[in-house]
C-alpha cells in the first residue's frame, strides 16, 4: 500500500522552517490574494492538511523569463515555501535530470497522478512547422496534448502561452499561437506579463491549493485579483496625467519632474496588471516608477503596438473616464460645466507656471 504524502506544512518542518515563518508565508498570500483576515485561517489548513501540487511545467517557444521571475523571491523563505507548495516533477529548466531520465519523469508523473497534476506552460506553440520547437524527439503541439489530457488544471504562464507575445508578432514565421487557442475542454488560465510579477505567480498556485478551484477569470482567462484594474488607474502619476502634466521627451524638464509618460509611449491606460500595486523586486520598483513607459506586456499583441515610444491614438485626456455618474453630472450640467471650466483653467495656470518656473501668484479664491 501507497505510504500517504506528507502535507506541506510536515515537509516546511523537516526542512526546517519554524511554525512563525510558515505563519507569516500565509498571511502574506492571503494578503495577496485579497482575503481578510479570517481567510488566513483557511491558507493555513489547506497548506497544513494538503500534500505538494504535482507539477508538469512545460518550456515551449519562450524565453524563459517567467521561470526567472518564478525563482526570484524576494525572500529566502518564501522562496522555499513557493516550492514547497509544489512537486515540480518535470520542468526542462530547473531539473537535475536531463535526456531519457527527465523524459522518463514526466511519463511517470502523468501516470501516478493522472488527473490530479496541474499543467504549466511556458512559451506559445508553432503551428507552420513542428520542427521549429521539438523536445525529446515531438512536436511542441503533441507534448502538449499528451501532458493537457491527464492533467487537473492548466496554467498558462506569461504573454507567450497566453497570447503568443513575441513569437506572434508580424508577420509570425512560425504560426505561434496561444495554449487556449488550441487546447479545449480543460480549466485553463492565463497569467499574463512578460514575465508575470513572482507574486502573482505565488498567489494563484496557493489559491489552487487553498480552494481546490481556479480563481475568478476575466473574458480573457486571466485572474481578476491580479487583473481587474488598469495600470493607469493604479500609477502614482495619475494626477499629472488627469492635470494635462507629461513628459514630451526623456531628457526634458517634465521627466525630471516625474510627469505623466503617456506621450512618450505609457501604454497604462490599455493595459490590466497589479504592476502599480505589487511591483518587483521587494515592492521596490516597476518600470513607471524608473521613468520608463509601461509597454502593455500583459496585454495580448503587445509587440505590434509599435513604435513603443508613440503615444497611444485613442486615449484623450480630459473626459476619458466614461462611468453611470454621468447620469448624475447631466442634472447637474451647468454647475459641473463651471467647475470643469475652472478646474481646466487652473490646471493650465499652473502648467504654465511650472513650466516657466515662476512663482504662483496669490490665490483668487
Amino acid at each position: 500500500m501507497e505510504n500517504k504524502r506528507p502535507s506541506i506544512y510536515e515537509e516546511c518542518l523537516q526542512k526546517g522552517i519554524s511554525r512563525r515563518d510558515f505563519l507569516k508565508f500565509c498571511t502574506t498570500v492571503a494578503a495577496l490574494i485579497g482575503l481578510e483576515s479570517s481567510g488566513v485561517a483557511q491558507v493555513v489548513k489547506a497548506l497544513e492538511t494538503k500534500p505538494r501540487l504535482p507539477v508538469i511545467w512545460l518550456h515551449l517557444q519562450e524565453c524563459t523569463c517567467c521561470s526567472e521571475s518564478f525563482i526570484r523571491s524576494y525572500h529566502p523563505t518564501v522562496g522555499n515555501l513557493l516550492f514547497d507548495n509544489i512537486s515540480l516533477d518535470y520542468t526542462e529548466t530547473l531539473m537535475a535530470a536531463s535526456g531519457f531520465q527527465a523524459e522518463a519523469c514526466k511519463e511517470e508523473t502523468m501516470k501516478k497522478y493522472w488527473g490530479e497534476y496541474i499543467l504549466m506552460i511556458e512559451g506559445s506553440i508553432p503551428t507552420k512547422d513542428e520542427a521549429y520547437c521539438c523536445v525529446g524527439g515531438k512536436s511542441a503541439m503533441q507534448i502538449v496534448e499528451e501532458c493537457a489530457e491527464g492533467a487537473k488544471a492548466i496554467i498558462a504562464w506569461g504573454n507567450c502561452a497566453s497570447a503568443g507575445c513575441i513569437q506572434a508578432a508580424n508577420p509570425n514565421p512560425t504560426g505561434a499561437k496561444a495554449i487556449h487557442k488550441l487546447i479545449k475542454g480543460k480549466p485553463l488560465m492565463n497569467v499574463q506579463g512578460c514575465p508575470p510579477i513572482a507574486d502573482v505567480m505565488t498567489g494563484v498556485i496557493v489559491y489552487m491549493l487553498t480552494y481546490d478551484r481556479m480563481p475568478q477569470l476575466d473574458a480573457l482567462g486571466r485572474p481578476k485579483m491580479f487583473y481587474s484594474r488598469r495600470v493607469h488607474d493604479t500609477c502614482y502619476r495619475r494626477a499629472n496625467f488627469d492635470a494635462g502634466l507629461f513628459v514630451e521627451s526623456f531628457d526634458d524638464e517634465n521627466a525630471k519632474r516625474g510627469y505623466c509618460l503617456y506621450k512618450v509611449g505609457c501604454k497604462g491606460p490599455n493595459t490590466y496588471n497589479a504592476c502599480g500595486i505589487i511591483k518587483w523586486n521587494e515592492s521596490t520598483s516597476y518600470p513607471i516608477q524608473s521613468g520608463h513607459p509601461c509597454l502593455g506586456c500583459s496585454e495580448a499583441g503587445f509587440w505590434d503596438m509599435s513604435p513603443f515610444y508613440k503615444r497611444l491614438p485613442d486615449v484623450h485626456g480630459f473626459g476619458i473616464e466614461a462611468t453611470a455618474d454621468q447620469i448624475g453630472l447631466a442634472v447637474g450640467a451647468a454647475t459641473v460645466a463651471g467647475i470643469a471650466v475652472h478646474a481646466v483653467a487652473t490646471n493650465i495656470r499652473k502648467k504654465e507656471l511650472i513650466d516657466n518656473d515662476e512663482p504662483e501668484s496669490k490665490s483668487t479664491i
